[in-house]
C-alpha cells in the first residue's frame, strides 16, 4: 500500500452517521451542528425554547444537502429532565431509522450576574448544576447505553477553560464544568471494549450571546487583552475540534479535555 493511499482524506468522514447536538439552535452548538453536517452527518438539532432558531438551522442544513429524506430534524428537550433526554434519543433513532453515533452536549447556562460565591443564591447554583452538570450526566448516561458499538461512537461534552482560569464571578459555573471533566475521564474507562470514546472540549471566551450577556465593554475588552491572539474566539474556532473528535481519526483520543482558547490559560 502506498503512502498516498494511507494518508488520503475522506471528504465525508461522518457520512450518514447520526449526531445529536444539544443546545444547537444558536451559538457554538449551532455552528458545530452545521460543521458536522458538512462532514456528512445527519443531525438532530436540540433546543429547549428557541424553536424558530432551531428550525432555521435544520432548514439551512436541509437546503444545502438535499436528498432522500431530511438531513436534519429538530427535537425539543430539556437536558436536565431524564424523560426528555430519553425522548431526545428515541426521536433521533426514529427520525433516521439508525443507531446514534455521536452525542455533542452543548446545552449550558451561565449566570449573567457573575456573582461572588458569597453572593450566589442557592437557586442560581442549583440551576447552573441542573443544566450544566446534571444535563451532561443524563445525556452521557443515555449515550453510553445507546450509541453504536464497535467503532464510531463518540461522546463529546462541552466544558470551559474557566475550569483552569478560575476567575472571580464564575464559582458555580466553573465548578459545574469541572465536574464534567472528572466524569468524562471515568466514563472513557468504563466504556472499555465498546469502541465509544468520551472527551471534553473546553472553549475560552467565545463571541456568543451567552458570553456577552451581562458583561460590560470593559469586561469584554479584558478578555480580548488576555488572549495571545488579541481577539475573542469565534464559534468557528471550536467546531473543527469537535468535528475531529467526532471522526474515526480521533479514535486514540479518549478521556481528554481539549482546551480551545488561543492560550488564554
Amino acid at each position: 500500500m502506498s503512502m498516498a493511499s494511507t494518508t488520503s482524506t475522506n471528504p465525508l468522514p461522518l457520512k450518514d452517521r447520526v449526531a445529536i447536538v444539544t443546545g444547537s439552535s444558536r451559538g457554538i452548538g449551532r455552528v458545530i451542528a452545521i460543521h458536522l453536517a458538512e462532514l456528512g452527518a445527519k443531525l438532530v438539532i436540540n433546543y429547549t425554547s428557541s424553536s424558530d432558531q432551531a428550525d432555521l438551522v435544520a432548514t439551512q442544513i436541509n437546503s444545502i444537502y438535499p436528498g432522500d429524506g431530511p438531513r436534519a430534524v429538530t427535537v425539543k428537550a430539556d437536558v436536565s429532565d431524564p424523560s426528555q433526554v430519553k425522548l431526545l434519543f428515541d426521536s433521533a433513532e426514529q427520525a433516521f431509522g439508525s443507531t446514534i453515533h455521536i452525542l455533542v452536549n452543548c446545552a449550558g447556562v451561565l449566570d449573567p450576574k457573575y456573582p461572588k460565591i458569597a453572593d450566589t443564591s442557592v437557586e442560581d447554583f442549583d440551576r447552573t448544576f441542573s443544566v450544566n452538570t446534571r444535563g451532561s450526566f443524563l445525556c452521557a448516561k443515555e449515550a453510553a447505553n445507546r450509541l453504536k458499538r464497535g467503532g464510531g461512537g463518540r461522546i463529546i461534552l462541552m466544558s470551559s477553560s474557566m475550569v483552569v482560569a478560575l476567575r472571580p464571578g464564575y464559582g458555580a459555573y466553573a465548578a459545574s464544568k469541572a465536574a464534567i471533566e472528572a466524569m468524562v475521564k471515568i466514563l472513557a474507562k468504563e466504556l472499555k471494549g465498546t469502541g465509544i470514546t468520551a472527551n471534553c472540549v473546553a472553549p475560552g471566551p467565545i463571541a456568543s450571546d451567552m458570553f456577552y450577556t451581562g458583561k460590560s465593554e470593559e469586561m469584554v475588552q479584558k478578555c480580548i487583552d488576555e488572549s495571545p491572539h488579541n481577539r475573542l474566539g469565534q464559534c468557528k474556532d471550536v467546531a473543527p475540534v469537535v468535528g475531529f473528535l467526532a471522526t474515526d481519526a480521533s479514535e486514540w483520543v479518549n478521556g481528554e479535555t481539549i482546551r480551545v482558547n488561543s492560550g488564554y490559560v
